[in-house]
Protein backbone atom coordinates (compact mmCIF):
# COMPACT_ATOMS: atom_id res chain seq x y z
CA UNK A 1 0.00 0.00 0.00
CA UNK A 2 1.56 3.70 -0.97
CA UNK A 3 1.41 7.13 0.86
CA UNK A 4 -1.09 9.03 -0.07
CA UNK A 5 -1.49 12.87 0.48
CA UNK A 6 -3.92 12.03 3.15
CA UNK A 7 -1.55 9.74 4.73
CA UNK A 8 0.04 10.79 8.41
CA UNK A 9 3.30 10.91 7.82
CA UNK A 10 5.90 11.23 11.01
CA UNK A 11 9.30 12.80 10.46
CA UNK A 12 11.68 11.95 13.18
CA UNK A 13 14.32 14.93 13.31
CA UNK A 14 12.34 17.24 11.30
CA UNK A 15 14.19 20.61 12.81
CA UNK A 16 17.71 19.21 11.33
CA UNK A 17 19.34 19.23 7.84
CA UNK A 18 17.99 16.77 6.53
CA UNK A 19 14.31 16.37 8.26
CA UNK A 20 14.07 19.84 7.90
CA UNK A 21 14.41 19.98 4.11
CA UNK A 22 12.62 16.59 3.91
CA UNK A 23 9.40 17.81 6.17
CA UNK A 24 9.57 20.89 3.37
CA UNK A 25 9.63 18.97 0.78
CA UNK A 26 6.97 16.75 1.57
CA UNK A 27 4.62 20.33 2.26
CA UNK A 28 5.86 21.60 -1.52
CA UNK A 29 4.33 18.21 -3.22
CA UNK A 30 0.77 18.25 -1.11
CA UNK A 31 1.47 15.67 2.00
CA UNK A 32 0.51 18.25 4.77
CA UNK A 33 -0.48 15.52 6.96
CA UNK A 34 3.09 15.76 9.19
CA UNK A 35 4.17 15.22 12.05
CA UNK A 36 6.78 16.05 13.70
CA UNK A 37 8.45 16.40 17.66
CA UNK A 38 11.61 18.47 19.08
CA UNK A 39 13.98 16.84 21.41
CA UNK A 40 12.41 18.20 24.04
CA UNK A 41 8.74 17.04 23.08
CA UNK A 42 10.14 13.49 22.31
CA UNK A 43 13.19 12.10 23.70
CA UNK A 44 13.96 8.86 20.95
CA UNK A 45 16.03 7.21 23.52
CA UNK A 46 13.09 6.92 25.76
CA UNK A 47 11.44 3.43 24.36
CA UNK A 48 7.88 4.19 26.69
CA UNK A 49 7.95 8.05 25.37
CA UNK A 50 8.25 6.32 21.87
CA UNK A 51 5.43 4.04 22.85
CA UNK A 52 3.22 6.53 23.81
CA UNK A 53 3.78 9.10 20.52
CA UNK A 54 3.13 5.56 18.35
CA UNK A 55 -0.08 5.29 20.77
CA UNK A 56 -1.56 8.29 20.16
CA UNK A 57 -0.28 9.27 16.48
CA UNK A 58 -0.73 6.09 14.90
CA UNK A 59 1.24 7.30 11.66
CA UNK A 60 0.89 5.92 8.10
CA UNK A 61 4.69 7.14 7.43
CA UNK A 62 7.70 7.38 9.40
CA UNK A 63 11.20 9.33 8.09
CA UNK A 64 13.89 8.50 10.60
CA UNK A 65 16.49 11.66 9.80
CA UNK A 66 17.07 11.86 13.88
CA UNK A 67 20.43 11.18 14.47
CA UNK A 68 23.21 11.84 17.44
CA UNK A 69 26.07 13.25 14.74
CA UNK A 70 29.36 14.85 14.43
CA UNK A 71 32.69 15.29 13.14
CA UNK A 72 35.97 13.81 13.74
CA UNK A 73 36.54 15.99 17.01
CA UNK A 74 32.75 14.85 18.02
CA UNK A 75 33.06 11.15 17.34
CA UNK A 76 37.03 11.02 18.84
CA UNK A 77 35.34 12.59 21.99
CA UNK A 78 32.05 10.62 21.98
CA UNK A 79 32.95 7.37 21.18
CA UNK A 80 30.30 5.77 23.64
CA UNK A 81 27.47 8.29 23.38
CA UNK A 82 27.20 7.76 19.21
CA UNK A 83 26.67 4.09 19.15
CA UNK A 84 24.57 4.15 22.09
CA UNK A 85 22.03 7.36 21.38
CA UNK A 86 21.85 6.12 17.78
CA UNK A 87 21.21 2.68 18.78
CA UNK A 88 18.78 3.34 21.15
CA UNK A 89 16.46 6.06 18.57
CA UNK A 90 16.74 3.19 15.41
CA UNK A 91 15.45 0.22 18.00
CA UNK A 92 12.67 2.19 19.50
CA UNK A 93 11.84 4.19 16.29
CA UNK A 94 11.95 1.36 14.33
CA UNK A 95 10.18 -1.40 16.99
CA UNK A 96 7.17 0.57 17.20
CA UNK A 97 6.64 1.15 13.89
CA UNK A 98 6.46 -2.19 13.61
CA UNK A 99 3.95 -2.77 16.28
CA UNK A 100 2.14 0.05 15.03
CA UNK A 101 1.59 -0.91 11.26
CA UNK A 102 3.41 1.84 9.77
CA UNK A 103 3.27 1.01 5.84
CA UNK A 104 6.44 2.58 4.95
CA UNK A 105 9.58 3.46 6.35
CA UNK A 106 12.69 5.27 5.45
CA UNK A 107 15.97 5.26 7.18
CA UNK A 108 18.54 7.63 7.01
CA UNK A 109 21.97 6.64 7.66
CA UNK A 110 25.48 7.31 6.67
CA UNK A 111 28.03 6.21 3.85
CA UNK A 112 30.39 6.00 6.52
CA UNK A 113 28.89 2.38 6.80
CA UNK A 114 31.59 1.20 4.25
CA UNK A 115 35.25 0.17 5.19
CA UNK A 116 38.23 2.43 5.43
CA UNK A 117 39.67 0.72 2.40
CA UNK A 118 36.63 0.04 0.26
CA UNK A 119 37.20 0.07 -3.69
CA UNK A 120 36.29 3.53 -5.09
CA UNK A 121 33.76 4.63 -6.13
CA UNK A 122 32.04 2.60 -3.19
CA UNK A 123 29.21 0.24 -4.40
CA UNK A 124 26.27 -1.03 -1.78
CA UNK A 125 27.45 -4.31 -2.05
CA UNK A 126 31.27 -3.69 -0.42
CA UNK A 127 29.15 -3.20 2.73
CA UNK A 128 31.28 -5.57 5.77
CA UNK A 129 33.53 -6.68 3.54
CA UNK A 130 36.54 -5.07 5.37
CA UNK A 131 37.29 -2.74 8.34
CA UNK A 132 35.69 0.63 8.92
CA UNK A 133 37.95 3.52 9.84
CA UNK A 134 38.61 3.79 13.90
CA UNK A 135 37.18 7.64 14.44
CA UNK A 136 33.65 6.93 13.61
CA UNK A 137 33.58 3.40 13.66
CA UNK A 138 30.89 3.46 16.76
CA UNK A 139 28.51 5.59 14.44
CA UNK A 140 29.13 3.62 11.83
CA UNK A 141 27.92 0.67 13.46
CA UNK A 142 24.88 1.92 15.14
CA UNK A 143 23.99 2.66 11.08
CA UNK A 144 25.24 -0.52 9.81
CA UNK A 145 22.85 -1.89 12.74
CA UNK A 146 19.79 0.54 11.68
CA UNK A 147 20.02 -0.56 7.55
CA UNK A 148 20.18 -4.22 9.05
CA UNK A 149 16.94 -3.97 11.10
CA UNK A 150 14.65 -2.62 8.41
CA UNK A 151 16.40 -5.17 5.66
CA UNK A 152 15.86 -7.91 8.72
CA UNK A 153 12.10 -7.23 9.24
CA UNK A 154 11.24 -6.96 5.57
CA UNK A 155 12.70 -10.21 5.24
CA UNK A 156 10.91 -11.84 8.47
CA UNK A 157 7.60 -9.79 8.74
CA UNK A 158 7.29 -8.31 5.00
CA UNK A 159 7.40 -4.95 6.18
CA UNK A 160 8.61 -2.11 3.98
CA UNK A 161 11.29 -0.10 5.04
CA UNK A 162 13.81 1.73 2.94
CA UNK A 163 17.40 2.53 3.79
CA UNK A 164 19.23 5.69 2.43
CA UNK A 165 22.99 5.99 2.56
CA UNK A 166 23.67 9.78 2.07
CA UNK A 167 27.24 11.11 1.57
CA UNK A 168 28.43 14.30 2.89
CA UNK A 169 25.46 16.82 3.38
CA UNK A 170 25.13 20.44 3.33
CA UNK A 171 22.85 23.19 3.17
CA UNK A 172 19.68 25.21 5.68
CA UNK A 173 19.34 24.73 9.23
CA UNK A 174 23.35 22.70 8.72
CA UNK A 175 25.14 22.34 12.28
CA UNK A 176 27.90 25.44 12.51
CA UNK A 177 28.94 24.79 15.97
CA UNK A 178 32.89 24.44 15.98
CA UNK A 179 32.89 21.56 18.71
CA UNK A 180 31.05 19.28 16.82
CA UNK A 181 30.05 20.60 13.31
CA UNK A 182 30.71 18.73 9.94
CA UNK A 183 33.68 19.31 8.01
CA UNK A 184 31.95 22.20 5.33
CA UNK A 185 29.82 24.45 7.81
CA UNK A 186 33.33 24.39 10.19
CA UNK A 187 35.53 25.52 7.51
CA UNK A 188 32.61 28.20 6.52
CA UNK A 189 32.62 29.61 10.09
CA UNK A 190 36.26 29.69 10.65
CA UNK A 191 36.70 31.72 7.13
CA UNK A 192 33.93 34.03 7.85
CA UNK A 193 35.14 34.55 11.54
CA UNK A 194 38.72 34.96 10.10
CA UNK A 195 37.54 37.43 8.02
CA UNK A 196 36.01 39.81 10.54
CA UNK A 197 39.02 39.72 13.11
CA UNK A 198 41.19 41.51 10.13
CA UNK A 199 38.07 43.71 9.27
CA UNK A 200 38.10 44.28 13.34
CA UNK A 201 34.18 43.61 12.78
CA UNK A 202 33.70 43.36 16.55
CA UNK A 203 29.76 43.78 16.04
CA UNK A 204 29.34 41.10 13.52
CA UNK A 205 32.13 38.90 15.41
CA UNK A 206 29.76 39.23 18.72
CA UNK A 207 26.79 38.43 16.86
CA UNK A 208 28.04 35.29 15.78
CA UNK A 209 29.04 33.89 18.75
CA UNK A 210 25.71 35.24 20.32
CA UNK A 211 23.94 33.08 17.93
CA UNK A 212 26.39 29.77 18.26
CA UNK A 213 28.43 29.98 21.70
CA UNK A 214 31.81 28.74 21.42
CA UNK A 215 33.00 26.57 24.66
CA UNK A 216 30.13 28.99 26.51
CA UNK A 217 31.75 32.06 25.25
CA UNK A 218 29.26 34.66 23.61
CA UNK A 219 29.25 38.43 22.66
CA UNK A 220 28.81 39.27 26.03
CA UNK A 221 32.66 38.81 26.99
CA UNK A 222 35.42 41.02 26.04
CA UNK A 223 37.82 40.99 22.69
CA UNK A 224 40.20 39.44 24.21
CA UNK A 225 38.30 36.26 25.50
CA UNK A 226 36.55 35.94 22.28
CA UNK A 227 39.50 35.81 20.23
CA UNK A 228 41.50 33.40 22.99
CA UNK A 229 38.50 30.88 22.86
CA UNK A 230 38.85 31.34 18.44
CA UNK A 231 41.91 30.70 18.62
CA UNK A 232 41.81 27.22 19.79
CA UNK A 233 39.91 26.52 16.90
CA UNK A 234 42.59 27.48 14.18
CA UNK A 235 41.06 30.86 13.83
CA UNK A 236 42.58 34.38 14.07
CA UNK A 237 43.51 37.86 11.98
CA UNK A 238 43.02 36.82 8.10
CA UNK A 239 44.35 33.29 9.27
CA UNK A 240 42.63 29.84 9.35
CA UNK A 241 44.14 26.55 10.27
CA UNK A 242 42.14 23.45 9.50
CA UNK A 243 43.03 19.77 10.78
CA UNK A 244 44.66 17.04 8.34
CA UNK A 245 46.76 17.68 5.46
CA UNK A 246 43.73 18.84 3.07
CA UNK A 247 44.23 15.70 0.67
CA UNK A 248 41.03 13.33 1.37
CA UNK A 249 38.40 13.49 -1.63
CA UNK A 250 35.03 13.92 -0.52
CA UNK A 251 31.31 14.14 -2.03
CA UNK A 252 28.95 16.29 -1.00
CA UNK A 253 25.26 16.68 -1.52
CA UNK A 254 23.14 19.59 -0.89
CA UNK A 255 20.52 18.77 1.72
CA UNK A 256 17.70 20.10 -0.20
CA UNK A 257 18.58 17.38 -3.06
CA UNK A 258 18.77 14.95 0.07
CA UNK A 259 15.19 15.38 0.63
CA UNK A 260 14.29 15.69 -2.47
CA UNK A 261 15.70 11.91 -3.38
CA UNK A 262 14.71 10.57 -0.20
CA UNK A 263 11.01 11.51 -0.18
CA UNK A 264 11.06 9.93 -4.25
CA UNK A 265 12.43 6.60 -2.70
CA UNK A 266 9.59 7.22 0.42
CA UNK A 267 7.24 7.73 -2.38
CA UNK A 268 7.96 5.62 -5.41
CA UNK A 269 10.51 2.25 -4.16
CA UNK A 270 9.94 -0.48 -2.27
CA UNK A 271 12.03 -2.97 -0.97
CA UNK A 272 10.49 -5.34 -3.64
CA UNK A 273 12.10 -2.42 -6.91
CA UNK A 274 15.37 -3.02 -4.58
CA UNK A 275 15.62 -6.37 -5.11
CA UNK A 276 14.02 -7.23 -8.00
CA UNK A 277 11.68 -9.61 -7.02
CA UNK A 278 8.01 -8.24 -8.42
CA UNK A 279 6.20 -10.84 -6.68
CA UNK A 280 7.56 -9.99 -3.61
CA UNK A 281 5.26 -7.14 -2.92
CA UNK A 282 2.28 -8.95 -3.50
CA UNK A 283 3.34 -11.80 -1.33
CA UNK A 284 4.03 -9.38 1.41
CA UNK A 285 2.71 -6.15 1.36
CA UNK A 286 -0.61 -7.35 0.88
CA UNK A 287 -0.89 -9.45 4.01
CA UNK A 288 -1.38 -6.40 6.32
CA UNK A 289 -3.10 -3.53 6.17
CA UNK A 290 -2.05 -0.34 8.86
CA UNK A 291 -2.29 -1.05 12.43
CA UNK A 292 -2.87 -5.14 12.27
CA UNK A 293 0.75 -7.24 12.11
CA UNK A 294 1.22 -10.56 12.05
CA UNK A 295 4.25 -11.12 14.24
CA UNK A 296 4.35 -15.19 13.12
CA UNK A 297 4.41 -14.09 8.84
CA UNK A 298 7.66 -15.75 8.12
CA UNK A 299 9.31 -18.88 8.56
CA UNK A 300 13.00 -19.65 8.75
CA UNK A 301 15.66 -17.53 6.81
CA UNK A 302 14.52 -15.29 3.80
CA UNK A 303 11.24 -14.29 5.12
CA UNK A 304 8.38 -15.51 3.75
CA UNK A 305 10.42 -16.13 0.72
CA UNK A 306 13.23 -18.55 1.46
CA UNK A 307 13.63 -19.36 -1.96
CA UNK A 308 14.99 -16.04 -2.83
CA UNK A 309 18.07 -17.14 -1.08
CA UNK A 310 20.33 -14.39 0.83
CA UNK A 311 19.34 -11.26 0.62
CA UNK A 312 21.74 -8.19 1.52
CA UNK A 313 22.81 -4.73 0.58
CA UNK A 314 19.39 -3.50 0.12
CA UNK A 315 19.99 0.11 0.94
CA UNK A 316 20.69 3.16 -1.44
CA UNK A 317 23.29 4.85 -1.45
CA UNK A 318 22.41 8.65 -2.29
CA UNK A 319 24.64 11.19 -3.43
CA UNK A 320 26.52 13.00 -6.37
CA UNK A 321 29.11 10.78 -8.21
CA UNK A 322 31.56 13.06 -7.70
CA UNK A 323 34.07 14.52 -5.35
CA UNK A 324 36.92 17.30 -4.79
CA UNK A 325 39.26 17.40 -2.03
CA UNK A 326 39.38 19.26 1.16
CA UNK A 327 42.01 21.76 0.37
CA UNK A 328 39.71 22.04 -3.19
CA UNK A 329 36.70 22.91 -0.90
CA UNK A 330 38.48 25.35 0.89
CA UNK A 331 39.38 27.27 -2.21
CA UNK A 332 35.47 27.03 -3.13
CA UNK A 333 34.63 28.84 0.52
CA UNK A 334 37.61 31.10 0.38
CA UNK A 335 35.80 32.38 -2.72
CA UNK A 336 32.17 32.62 -1.38
CA UNK A 337 33.56 34.56 1.76
CA UNK A 338 35.71 37.06 -0.24
CA UNK A 339 39.00 35.92 2.17
CA UNK A 340 42.14 37.63 1.42
CA UNK A 341 43.94 35.58 4.37
CA UNK A 342 45.41 32.34 4.68
CA UNK A 343 44.41 29.02 4.94
CA UNK A 344 47.16 26.31 6.65
CA UNK A 345 46.63 22.98 7.04
CA UNK A 346 47.84 21.34 10.24
CA UNK A 347 48.85 17.86 9.19
CA UNK A 348 49.82 16.35 12.21
CA UNK A 349 45.59 16.21 12.94
CA UNK A 350 43.94 13.19 11.24
CA UNK A 351 42.78 12.80 7.68
CA UNK A 352 40.09 10.75 8.50
CA UNK A 353 39.55 8.58 5.31
CA UNK A 354 40.82 9.37 2.38
CA UNK A 355 38.68 8.75 0.17
CA UNK A 356 34.66 8.48 0.41
CA UNK A 357 33.01 8.52 -3.34
CA UNK A 358 30.06 6.48 -3.87
CA UNK A 359 28.69 4.48 -6.62
CA UNK A 360 24.92 6.28 -7.51
CA UNK A 361 24.13 3.57 -10.32
CA UNK A 362 21.33 2.14 -7.78
CA UNK A 363 19.79 5.28 -7.29
CA UNK A 364 19.58 6.64 -10.98
CA UNK A 365 18.14 3.30 -11.65
CA UNK A 366 15.73 3.98 -9.19
CA UNK A 367 14.77 7.26 -11.31
CA UNK A 368 16.57 10.06 -9.71
CA UNK A 369 19.86 12.00 -9.99
CA UNK A 370 21.34 15.26 -7.95
CA UNK A 371 20.63 18.91 -9.57
CA UNK A 372 22.66 21.15 -7.03
CA UNK A 373 26.62 21.39 -8.37
CA UNK A 374 29.01 21.90 -5.14
CA UNK A 375 30.43 25.23 -7.13
CA UNK A 376 26.84 26.81 -6.33
CA UNK A 377 25.78 25.07 -3.21
CA UNK A 378 28.85 26.64 -1.26
CA UNK A 379 27.44 30.16 -2.01
CA UNK A 380 24.08 29.25 -1.20
CA UNK A 381 25.36 27.67 2.31
CA UNK A 382 26.88 31.25 2.84
CA UNK A 383 24.52 33.20 2.23
CA UNK A 384 21.98 31.00 4.64
CA UNK A 385 24.23 30.94 7.14
CA UNK A 386 24.55 35.32 7.48
CA UNK A 387 20.83 35.19 6.89
CA UNK A 388 20.82 33.06 9.94
CA UNK A 389 22.84 35.43 12.36
CA UNK A 390 20.79 38.66 10.74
Amino acid sequence: MSLTKDSKIYVAGHRGLVGSAIWNNLLSRGYTNLVGRTHSELDLTDQLAVRRFFDEEHPDGVVLAAAFVGGIMANSLYRADFIMQNMKMQCNVISEAYAHGVQKLLFLGSTCIYPKNAPQPMKEDCLLTSPLEYTNEEYAIAKIAGLKMCESYNLQYGTNYIAVMPTNLYGPNDNFHLENSHVMPAMMRKIYLAKLLHEGDWEKIRRDVDVRPVEGISGKNTDDEIAHVLAKYGISDNRVVLWGTGRPLREFLWSEDMADASVHVLLNVDFSDIIGIEKYSSVHYGAKTSGQVDRNHSEGRGGALPQLGEIRNCHINVGTGKELTIRQLSELVVKAVGFGGTVEFDASKPDGTMRKLIDVEKLHRLGWTHKVEIEDGVGKLFEWYQQSLM
